[in-house]
């Protein structure tokens, strides 16, 4: 078959849409077409033109091996996706363009893939450089909560069949609005026959469910945000088990321990997703420009949960801002995290030392704000808040912790904390890194250690804040 012979799609097309839970006009949308040329493309009437097979490959790049098997079209797919790359500053080329580009330079076209595929094996490897330099038995201590982690992170934070599984479930229960303890507790019952007990623990107990009697038992000390959660929890892995067990075993994850924790984590994603129903939740979330503490009192969530699910809102053809996310504990360890952003964590170790969030631990129940710029020139509005956790008695210290949200300026508009920020001055913006090991700066007074993969020059006779100066 010629290079550029049309392609006619319309059930493929069309199964895609009913996949993402999408009518026709929301596809539409996502394609920058009319619903009425979605409706003949749908019908093969028109084949893919160049801009539509262009916005399939940018809104659903793991999709679009369904629509033609043939070579040159998956380099076709694959040269746009790494076009479309936030690592690439300049502005969009137009489809039509990128398809001449790729059928009259096809090796510069693969030459181009190759090279996005070698960035990101680069990015890999500095990661993995950083990991070697942690301490090996902690890494080894560590290793079913990084292969977790690791899989949410690879799998975007979003998680398309459990999300839909929740939304549906939310639908079913009545939910238009914030859902209620009393509304969760009766769902258990009447759809699993589970009693729940909500009452004080004589422990650290947070939730118990005896399987065999069908109990569940909540502390009752626990915030009411974090009742809820626990209750949504026992439903998502109720009505979620098949699914859950199919994404865990298909996710193959070898160190011991980890398949139960990613089952743990994708309920706790589940459970998520059912008080904050993804459409719902989008919408809202655009409407406070993601104010955080407006959505936490319309859902009935926390501060924390509700921060963690913006960072989840990537649907595709429905995506939310692409929002970096994090948990930081007093001693600097990063609990959390997850980035839809080109800012990336460290996987072991600090995050870097000017970070705002680090301020935000020792000052609870304050919102902080913070305009940094990472050594690749890339603006970032963060939003960090210092959090305690009540333990609910006096014997036992609360949990003391700082979340942080943050997104790229180019969404400022859009985010409410970016208010009164000097976005484009140019003294304005702190230098922030990812961690010590793999920053480049060459100044930097807080520098902890100096970069993994440079070489450092010490004058015995030259002393500046940090003792060494960087090759």
């Amino acid at each position: 078959m010629a290079r550029g012979a049309r392609i006619f799609a319309g059930q493929k097309l069309r199964q895609l849409r009913l996949d993402q839970r999408m009518d026709q006009a929301a596809m539409a949308g996502v394609l920058g077409i009319s619903v009425s040329y979605l409706s003949q493309l749908e019908n093969d009437d028109r084949p893919l033109t160049a801009k539509v097979k262009a916005a399939l490959a940018n809104a659903f790049p793991l999709d679009w091996a369904a629509f033609d098997a043939r070579e040159e079209q998956q380099m076709l797919g694959a040269f746009t996706f790494a076009l479309a790359h936030p690592d690439v500053a300049s502005g969009p080329l137009e489809a039509e363009r990128i398809e001449k580009l790729h059928l009259q330079f096809p090796e510069f076209a693969g030459r181009f893939v190759d090279l996005h595929r070698a960035y990101a094996r680069a990015n890999e490897r500095l990661n993995m450089l950083e990991e070697a330099i942690a301490n090996d038995m902690a890494a080894q201590a560590r290793m079913p909560w990084e292969a977790v982690r690791d899989w949410f992170h690879d799998a975007g934070n979003y998680i398309h069949p459990l999300d839909c599984l929740a939304e549906d479930l939310a639908d079913g229960l009545g939910s238009d609005g914030r859902m209620s303890e009393a509304m969760l507790i009766a769902a258990l019952h009447a759809r699993h026959g589970i009693e729940t007990h909500v009452q004080e623990a004589r422990d650290t107990a947070l939730r118990v469910y005896d399987a065999d009697n069908r109990r569940l038992f909540v502390n009752a000390a626990l915030p009411p945000e974090s009742r809820k959660f626990m209750l949504a929890f026992q439903l998502a892995m109720a009505e979620g088990a098949a699914l859950i067990a199919d994404v865990t075993a298909k996710a193959g994850l070898s160190a011991p321990g980890s398949d139960r924790l990613l089952a743990i984590g994708l309920a706790n994603y589940a459970a998520g997703a059912l008080l904050m129903p993804y459409a719902r939740f989008r919408d809202t979330a655009r409407e406070v420009r993601h104010d955080i503490d407006q959505l936490a009192r319309r859902f009935g969530v926390s501060f924390e949960q509700a921060c963690h699910r913006l960072s989840t809102l990537q649907r595709p053809g429905m995506r939310g801002i692409p929002f970096f996310f994090c948990r930081v504990d007093m001693a600097g360890n990063i609990t959390k995290r997850h980035s839809a952003t080109r800012l990336q964590f460290a996987r072991f170790g600090g995050a870097c030392p000017l970070w705002i969030v680090h301020e935000a631990v020792a000052i609870p129940d304050r919102i902080l704000v913070q305009l940094g710029e990472t050594p690749d020139g890339v603006r970032y509005v963060s939003m960090a808040k210092g959090l305690v956790k009540p333990s609910g008695s006096y014997a036992r210290a609360p949990r003391r912790y700082a979340v942080v949200l943050g997104c790229e300026i180019e969404h400022a508009g859009n985010f409410v904390y970016a208010d009164g920020l000097q976005l484009h001055d140019e003294a304005a913006a702190t230098p922030i890194g990812v961690t010590c090991r793999l920053c480049p700066r060459q100044s930097c007074d807080q520098r902890a250690f100096p970069p993994a993969d440079r070489p450092i020059r010490v004058d015995p006779d030259n002393r500046q804040v940090v003792p060494y100066a960087i090759e």
